[in-house]
């Protein structure tokens, strides 16, 4: 959350001294463009092979069955988690605001750190600008984002001075301006941050939502031009641009964010299958075409709003091929708090959460009502597991996100909420409504996880969640303190005994030609239900995941697709090859970048392996055409002995 009302008067200022001096941004923080500006971080990809995270047999370290379901504090993060994102097999990368956190690097409190998966250790990471709210994507070539954030501060989390160059660098912790950043990493081993001022967005944005579209490119809307806790007419910046930046193009303005003030921070977006973007924001909803600008209204939200502050949870859910052939896509939201624009100015932490969940596509155009909430729940943060259940962890039962400055003394300690939510909750498309949440199983963590906390997916099919730091600088006595603890949820698959397939590929495309999953008797035993060996090949799903950018409730870009299959069985032997298709030939359905594949028995998933999905590259993906899979078949006798192909498939 922002100082409302002592930074405004001073913006117009503020961005004409930043734009003049970005050329003096320290040269250590530059790095050298080439074509998309990528040159040198793909140059290292080519050098540096991934790590893969599977053990000899496939089998991660299983933990004491006291945690399955619920959590177990491993480590800490060095920086508050903020933001967060699954960069490789071995690495989650963590960024900050600008605060006064204890982990030093170069002379200044760290602000980024990148946690090791396997010694659970934070490594400081050099960040010279403000990362503060910011938004983050993968592009299309496996380089990450980190985008905007807000102006420069001093000791204590107060603007720093504009008049003696500290939003240069000229204060207590050596930070820039960084509302115009353009932050850029590719995860491996000693990845480092780059900024370069000449890459840099059009204007600030504080607060910008980004997702990945069909040409491996970014979507960058929305957000605010300085800091206040709910936007205003002065302070909105309703636009939108596309990164890499391509000749001729700038920003978009957007009509649905000139209209849902005050509450259109963070617009919560999503590219759906025709190559539009779903745009939520305050209570109305749009279908976006990005390329002209045009905005196609659907009906506003019937129940709350679920943008920041809000802050309800959302996903769209798994996508698979319906009865039908189409790939339809839908979006669910949950929570988030039933304000009126007139009310963000009262006594806010009081106001219970929402629980209800409603839904919306493409096909439909209207809202469905989903299985509400068991309690209502903000700043919760929803995350696909690989067996097509979404977790929702974190959040609280009242209250909303933000932290307290001095026109707000209703604040519990600096917090806009109140009530912590520790008990995680599943979200199960396939049961029957009415009974699609459940908590069986699950156990409550004892960490509260409010504002700024974050979760994300992890290869093994766990969750790491750390972050909750509702405050403007560390404060670590507070009655919710800054939080650094990193905890890991184990969902109940998560000591089976897990499918180890061999041929998994480390590549995918649009169309072409299907390939060959190999299954012993003993990866079709997962011990998950009363089935077992060949009566599980039906049960057998090999899934693709995003595991998206985590920070306020969102993770941008985060999805799930369930890929084609059909099935040769060895009765003789009780093994099974699995004939898999590639991606549909439509880029927009799962965006060109890296990936998780999991193949997932009877509930239990594989671990998952780091793919590149498309051509690796930002650019028109090729398409090829989208091919027939063989039908199920059933053989008596010897050992299958499927022949690889040319790709090194096997067919």
């Amino acid at each position: 959350m922002g100082r409302t009302g002592v930074y405004g008067f001073q913006h117009a200022a503020l961005l004409g001294l930043s734009i003049l001096s970005l050329s003096a941004l320290p040269s250590s923080t530059a790095t050298s463009n080439n074509g998309s500006g990528h040159g040198e971080m793909l140059t290292r990809r080519r050098l540096s092979q991934r790590a893969t995270s599977s053990t000899s047999d496939g089998q991660p370290a299983k933990v004491n069955d006291d945690y399955i379901g619920g959590f177990n504090k491993v480590g800490e993060s060095g920086v508050s988690a903020q933001m967060m994102f699954l960069g490789d097999n071995e690495r989650v990368y963590i960024l900050d605001k600008v605060e006064a956190n204890a982990m030093q690097i170069n002379g200044h409190p760290a602000w980024a750190t990148v946690y090791d998966l396997k010694t659970n250790q934070p490594e400081a990471l050099d960040i010279i600008t403000n990362t503060f709210c910011a938004g983050g994507a993968e592009l299309g070539d496996g380089v990450w984002l980190n985008v905007g954030g807000n102006l420069a501060v001093d000791a204590g989390g107060w603007m720093a001075n504009v008049s003696v160059g500290a939003q240069q660098g000229a204060n207590a912790y050596q930070d820039w301006d960084g509302g115009m950043a353009i932050r850029k990493i590719l995860p491996g081993p000693g990845a480092t941050w780059t900024d370069d001022p000449t890459d840099y967005m059009y204007s600030h944005r504080w607060y910008p939502s980004l997702i990945t579209l069909e040409d491996g490119r970014a979507f960058i809307m929305g957000g605010s031009k300085d800091g206040a806790f709910v936007n205003t007419v002065n302070l909105t910046n309703p636009t939108y641009e596309l990164y890499p930046k391509y000749e001729g193009e700038t920003n978009f303005t957007s009509p649905i964010l000139v209209d849902t003030l005050p509450a259109n921070l963070y617009p919560i977006t999503h590219l759906m299958p025709s190559g539009k973007i779903l745009v939520y924001s305050n209570r109305k909803v749009a279908l976006l075409t990005y390329q002209t600008g045009e905005e196609d209204y659907l009906p506003d939200d019937p129940y709350a709003v679920r943008t920041y502050p809000a802050s309800a949870s959302s996903a769209m859910l798994p996508l698979k091929r319906g009865d039908d052939g189409e790939w339809d896509a839908t979006v669910m939201y949950c929570g988030g708090a039933n304000i009126q624009n007139n009310e963000w100015n009262g006594t806010l932490i009081d106001v219970q959460a929402d629980k209800s969940c409603i839904k919306i596509s493409e096909k439909t155009r209207q809202w469905e009502i989903e299985d509400e909430l068991p309690e209502g729940r903000v700043m919760g943060n929803a995350i696909h597991l690989p067996d097509g259940t979404i977790l929702v962890v974190n959040g609280a039962g009242r209250g909303v996100a933000g932290y307290a400055d001095y026109t707000q003394p209703w604040g519990n300690d600096d917090s806009l909420a109140d009530d912590p939510v520790l008990t995680p909750v599943i979200y199960d498309p396939a049961r029957a409504q009415g009974s699609r949440w459940n908590r069986d199983g699950l156990k409550a963590s004892t960490i509260p996880r409010m504002y700024h906390s974050t979760a994300t997916l992890l290869p093994d099919g766990s969750v790491m969640i750390s972050g909750s730091n509702p405050h403007q600088d560390v404060a670590l006595d507070k009655f919710y303190p800054t939080e650094y603890a990193v905890e890991i949820f184990y969902p109940l698959y998560y000591n089976q005994r897990r499918p180890n397939p061999s041929g998994v590929p480390d590549r995918l495309g649009y169309g072409g030609n299907p390939f060959n999953l190999n299954f012993t008797s003993d990866d079709l035993n997962t011990g998950m239900s009363g089935s077992t060996g060949t009566d599980n090949a039906s049960k057998i799903k090999v899934v693709l995941m995003k595991t998206g950018f985590s920070t306020h409730a969102l993770n941008f870009g985060m999805r799930a697709l369930e890929l084609e299959v059909s099935y040769t069985v060895n009765t003789g032997d009780g093994s099974i090859i699995l004939h898999v298709n590639q991606l549909p030939t439509n880029p927009a359905l799962f965006p060109p970048g890296n990936a998780w594949i999991f193949a997932v028995v009877d509930g239990v998933p594989s671990l998952g392996k780091q793919i590149m999905i498309g051509s690796g590259n930002i650019e028109q993906q090729k398409t090829e055409d989208y091919q027939s899979l063989p039908p199920v078949t059933i053989v008596t006798g010897g050992a299958l002995n499927p022949k690889p192909n040319a790709a090194g498939r096997t067919i």
